[in-house]
């Protein structure tokens, strides 16, 4: 297992370039099960969660060859063997996304077995609206021995619901779009996901010959068709790495270019900025970032999109703890999503948690440590503490790191960050 050493207080300068989206290429490729015919996915990033969901498809009978040189970042699915609809415990209790097979798998083949899924522990995130969306669609589902058990003759379209306690669900969504295009007649999904992820997944589908109308708003049509094709799809960058970027350069004060951003599609994040003294320079798919000495505190909470995003939250908090004041971060969508807060404060940080709330006291400045990783997001808080710190910090089981930020260290060092990796 590796960590990664940072020698903080080094100016960062120059440009760096936002890899594709994890977020947006994971429920891609689960879509990929509903059709016999090659799909290429290009500007896929090299992240451990995506070749956790390359394994999984190729357990379930898909044929996947990884691009090499300049097409490093494409990938080619195949039908190789008879699909199988049982996903392993083994690979689909590594990743959350892993979810995102239920509903290919059940349309295409009529069943579905699949593993309760896991990945990063930031409390509880519950399957029932995937449960309620694809029975809503005539599925019999059950629960046996840790794995979801569908079965439908044949899927029909329906009127479903998917709020949940915490607003919609973005897997469930996807689940559930993915279902509907093949089912029999026209799906309404209300109070849908609205994120950019979503809305990706539903171009991807209409590029294989789905009819969806409505992503990106809380109301999915989807009407139903008798087959998929393949496609050619370019995936979108992903706006959590831009917008971790982003927070970095404010943070460190720094005005390095950051390429590749859709910044239309962090609009919260860039109000929030504003409440805080940064200004960012947007034009095209480039932006600059400008920071002044000391930045003001500033509350946020987070929201489904549009809303602050739950994912930017511990960067967001990191941030806060170097202003002038007080701030509180309430996280409404994954309440217990603190855990960065002790490592933090190990680097110096005054943060208080109160429920599902971050009291953050800002110091003038943090102090490298030795701390650990608990989740992907925390991980790139604990980063972006260890450049701007003093002095040395040790990230320990960073591996949480590489499972959605593509060659992060490489890309610090080339803005003159000192970071290395070794083995513990």
């Amino acid at each position: 297992m590796d960590k990664i050493i940072i020698e903080g207080g080094r100016p960062l300068k120059g440009e760096v370039r936002i890899s594709g989206s994890k977020n947006a290429t994971l429920p891609v490729l689960a879509a990929t099960l509903l059709t016999d015919e090659t799909c290429i996915l290009r500007n896929v990033p090299r992240l451990i969660d995506i070749r956790t969901m390359v394994d999984l498809l190729r357990s379930l009978g898909k044929d996947i060859e990884w691009g090499k040189d300049k097409d490093k970042d494409k990938l080619t699915i195949m039908s190789g063997s008879k699909v199988s609809h049982v996903a392993d415990y083994k690979l689909v209790s590594k990743m959350r996304g892993s979810i995102c097979v239920l509903g290919p798998l059940l349309a295409k083949l009529g069943e579905a077995k699949v593993s309760l899924p896991g990945g990063c522990v930031i409390g509880v995130r519950p399957v029932d609206l995937h449960q309620k969306g694809i029975e809503a669609l005539g599925s019999r589902v059950t629960v046996e021995g840790g794995y979801i058990i569908a079965k439908a003759r044949k899927l029909k379209g329906a009127r479903v619901y998917l709020a949940g306690a915490s607003g919609p669900s973005v897997l469930g969504t996807a689940n559930i779009m993915m279902a509907a295009a093949l089912a029999e007649g026209e799906t309404v999904i209300e109070s849908a996901a609205c994120e950019p992820e979503v809305e990706e997944l539903a171009n991807f589908l209409n590029q294989m010959g789905a009819r969806i109308r409505g992503q990106g708003s809380p109301r999915i049509v989807v009407q139903g068709v008798k087959k998929l094709h393949g496609a050619d799809y370019r995936m979108s960058f992903d706006r959590i790495e831009g917008g971790t970027f982003v927070l970095l350069a404010a943070m460190a004060r720094s005005s390095f270019a950051i390429r590749d951003i859709d910044y239309s599609q962090l609009t919260a994040l860039d109000d929030v900025l504003m409440n805080i003294g940064v200004r960012v320079e947007a034009e095209k798919n480039l932006v600059r970032v400008r920071a002044p000495k000391v930045l003001k505190p500033f509350s946020v909470t987070t929201y489904p999109y549009p809303g602050f995003p739950t994912d930017l939250q511990a960067q967001y908090t990191a941030i806060m703890a170097l202003t002038n004041g007080v701030s509180v971060i309430r996280d409404t969508v994954f309440p217990d999503r603190f855990m960065h807060i002790a490592e933090l404060a190990r680097m110096g940080a005054r943060i208080r948690r109160e429920g599902g709330s971050a009291i953050v006291e800002g110091v003038k400045e943090l102090s490298g440590a030795p701390v650990t990783a608990s989740d992907l997001r925390a991980s790139a808080a604990l980063v972006m503490a260890g450049l701007v710190a003093e002095g040395r910090t040790e990230i320990r089981r960073v591996y949480h790191l590489d499972r959605g930020y593509e060659n992060i260290d490489k890309k610090l060092i080339a803005l003159g960050a000192s970071i290395k990796r070794e083995k513990e």
